[in-house]
C-alpha cells in the first residue's frame, strides 16, 4: 500500500486493484498514453518485416552488436575510473582545489556528447591544430611519417562520452561517500589500513550499489546516443534503427532492431538488480561526525590536483573556450543561420514539455499515493521505464500510433465535411513533445513520487477531516511543500529535452529546427565555426541544473553544516 494508506491513524479501508475516481483512472489513462510506444515497438517486432530482418541478421545485426558492446564497455569502465576516484578525493582527501573541484567536476554534465565529439575533432584531425603543431617540430611531411590515433572511431566515441558521463557515476559516487559512517573509516585505520587501503577494504564495497546504478545510467545513454556515433561513422543499434527505418524505409525492420536495444536495456536493468541481490547496506550508527579527511602534501596533492583537474579541462575547459572561440569569430555567420528561429523552437518545445512533464508526473504520483492500488502502480512503473530507452527506439513508437490516429481523423473529416484534415499529430511538434513526455516523464514521476512520500499520510487525514477534497489537499497542503522538487524535476526536463538529439531528428516536421538539429547538421557537413553558438546556447541551458546539483550535494550527509577545507 501506499504511504496514504498505511498509517494506523487513518481508518483501514479494504486494497482494492482499481477504484472509479478521477485520479485513479486518470493515472491509469495517462499511463497507458505513455506506455504506448513501447507497447507498439513490441507489437510492431512481431509483424513481418519481408527479408529485412533475415538480410539485417546476416550481415550487419552481428556488426551492430559487437560495436555497441564494446562502446558500452569502454564508457562504463572510464567513467567508472574517472568518477569514482574523483569523488573519493574530493570527499575523503585534502589537497589544494578541493573545494572548486566539488562543483566543477559536475560541469562536463552541461556539455552534449555529441558536441564535445565534433570540438575534438576539428582538434585532432590531420588537418587539425595538434597535428599541424606535431609536424612543425617533428618535420614530418605526411600522415606516413608518424602514427596519431583515430578520432574517428570506435574508441573514440567511447572517449568522447566518457569526458561527458562520467558526472553520473561521480554524483552517486560522492552521496554514497558521505552517507558513510565515519566510525567504520576510522575502524580501519585503528586496523592499520593506509587511505588506499581503507578506500578498497570499506569505502569502496560500501559505495558499490551506488556507483553500480551510475555505471547502468551511464550505459544506458551510451546506448541512446546518435550524433557522436552517426558523426563518428560508428555502427551501433541505435545509428542501425535510424539507417533501417529513414534510409531503407521499413518500419518493422526498425522495431525488431528496437527490440535487441531494448533487450539490452532490460538486461542492464536485470543486472544492475542482480548485482545487489540479497545485500543490504545499512548504517549502524546514528551519530554523524565529520568524516576523516587525509591530508594530501607534495606529490600526492599533485597528482589528486590532476586526478581531478583532467576530466574537468577535458570535458568542459576545453570545448567550451573552442566553442566561444568559434562563436566570437563567426557570429554574423550563426545568427544569419536560422538561430533565432531555432533557438525559439528549441525553447517552446522544451518548455512544454517540462511543464506537462511536471504536471503529469506530479498527477499520477498522487493518483498512486491516493489509491495504493497494485494496477496504479505497476501502470506508473511501466510509463516510467521510458527514460531507460533509446530516443531511436521511442521514436519508433511514437509515429506508428500518430500515424494512425491522424489517418482516422483524416478520414472522419473527409466523411464528415469532405475535407482532408493532414497530419495534425505526426507532422506537427504535438510529435516531438509526445516523444519528450514519453521518454523524461520518468524524471518527474521519480521526483514527485520520492517527494510525496516524505510527507506524513497524518496531513492526508486531518485535511480530509476539515472537508477538503483529494485536489483541494494537492493544492494547498502537498504542492507547498514539494514544489521546489518539482520545480527542479521541470528544470532538468527542460535541458535534457534542449538536448535530445535522435528524437527530435525523427519526429520534428518537416523544415523544422532546433538547436540540437542545428548544431548536428552544421558539424555533419563540417561547418563546426557556424554550429558554435547553438552549441554553447545547449551548454548554458545545462548549466543551471549543475548549479543546482553542487549547490545541494554536501547536504546530503546527514547532520552536515556546511564542510570545510
Amino acid at each position: 500500500m501506499s504511504a496514504a494508506t498505511d498509517s494506523s491513524s487513518l481508518p483501514a479501508r479494504p486494497m482494492k486493484w482499481i477504484r472509479a475516481d478521477v485520479w485513479t483512472v486518470g493515472t491509469v489513462f495517462f499511463a497507458a498514453v505513455i506506455a504506448a510506444p513501447i507497447l507498439t515497438v513490441l507489437i510492431l517486432a512481431a509483424s513481418s518485416s519481408g527479408d529485412i530482418w533475415n538480410h539485417l541478421a546476416s550481415t550487419v545485426l552481428p556488426r551492430y552488436i559487437r560495436t555497441t558492446l564494446g562502446l558500452m564497455a569502454g564508457v562504463g569502465a572510464g567513467t567508472a575510473v574517472i568518477g569514482v576516484a574523483s569523488a573519493w578525493l574530493v570527499t575523503l582527501c585534502r589537497f589544494p582545489g578541493r573545494q572548486v573541484f566539488e562543483w566543477a567536476l559536475l560541469l562536463p554534465l552541461a556539455m552534449p556528447a555529441y558536441v564535445v565529439a565534433y570540438v575534438y575533432t576539428d582538434i585532432l584531425e590531420y588537418a587539425g591544430p595538434v597535428q599541424e603543431l606535431l609536424r612543425q617540430v617533428f618535420g614530418w611531411s605526411s600522415g606516413r611519417d608518424y602514427w596519431f590515433p583515430e578520432i574517428r572511431s570506435l574508441g573514440g566515441a567511447a572517449a568522447m562520452m566518457t569526458l561527458v558521463l562520467y558526472p553520473y557515476v561521480y554524483l552517486l559516487a560522492r552521496i554514497a561517500f558521505l552517507q558513510q559512517s565515519a566510525c567504520v573509516l576510522e575502524a580501519s585505520r585503528t586496523l592499520g589500513l593506509g587511505p588506499w587501503r581503507s578506500f578498497f577494504s570499506v569505502a569502496l564495497p560500501l559505495a558499490r550499489p551506488s556507483i553500480v546504478i551510475g555505471v547502468s545510467l551511464v550505459l544506458m545513454e551510451s546506448l541512446n546516443d546518435f550524433g557522436t556515433v552517426d558523426f563518428f561513422s560508428v555502427e551501433t543499434l541505435t545509428a542501425g534503427i535510424y539507417d533501417v527505418w529513414l534510409n531503407m524505409n521499413n518500419t518493422a525492420g526498425a522495431a525488431q532492431l528496437a527490440t535487441v536495444s531494448l533487450a539490452f536495456v532490460l538486461a542492464l536493468i536485470g543486472a544492475e538488480k542482480w548485482s545487489r541481490r540479497s545485500q543490504r547496506f545499512y548504517t549502524t550508527s546514528s551519530k554523524y561526525r565529520p568524516l576523516p579527511n587525509y591530508r594530501l602534501k607534495g606529490s600526492r596533492a599533485a597528482i589528486a590536483f590532476a586526478v581531478c583537474l583532467f576530466p574537468v579541462a577535458f570535458g568542459f575547459l576545453v570545448p567550451a573556450g573552442v566553442l566561444l572561440n568559434y562563436a566570437a569569430r563567426f557570429y554574423e555567420e550563426s545568427l544569419s543561420a536560422n538561430f533565432l528561429t531555432y533557438a525559439g523552437n528549441s525553447l517552446i518545445l522544451s518548455s512544454i514539455s517540462a511543464a506537462l512533464a511536471a504536471l503529469l508526473g506530479l498527477f499520477m504520483a498522487y493518483g498512486v499515493r491516493m489509491s495504493g492500488s497494485p494496477l496504479l502502480v505497476a501502470a506508473s512503473r511501466l510509463a516510467s521505464i521510458g527514460y531507460a530507452v533509446p530516443g531511436a527506439v521511442l521514436a519508433v513508437g511514437v509515429m506508428i500510433p500518430l500515424a494512425r490516429a491522424d489517418a482516422a481523423i483524416d478520414g472522419l473529416m473527409r466523411h464528415l465535411f469532405g475535407i482532408p484534415a493532414g497530419l495534425l499529430l505526426s507532422g506537427t511538434i504535438v510529435a516531438v513533445t509526445y516523444g519528450y513526455l514519453v521518454r523524461f516523464l520518468a524524471l518527474s514521476y521519480g521526483t514527485a513520487e520520492s517527494s510525496l512520500a516524505k510527507i506524513t499520510p497524518n496531513m492526508d487525514g486531518a485535511s480530509r477531516t476539515l472537508g477538503m477534497s483529494p485536489g483541494r489537499t494537492l493544492r494547498r497542503v502537498h504542492l507547498p511543500l514539494i514544489r521546489g522538487s518539482v520545480l527542479a524535476a521541470a528544470i532538468l526536463v527542460f535541458v535534457d529535452c534542449m538536448k535530445e538529439l535522435p528524437m527530435t531528428i525523427i519526429l520534428r516536421p518537416f523544415n523544422y529546427g532546433t538547436l540540437a538539429t542545428q548544431v548536428h547538421q552544421f558539424a555533419s557537413d563540417e561547418l563546426l565555426e557556424e554550429s558554435a553558438l547553438g552549441a554553447l546556447a545547449i551548454v548554458a541551458a545545462g548549466i543551471l541544473p549543475v548549479i543546482i546539483l553542487s549547490a545541494t550535494i554536501r547536504d546530503t550527509r546527514p547532520g552536515h553544516s556546511g564542510a570545510k577545507g
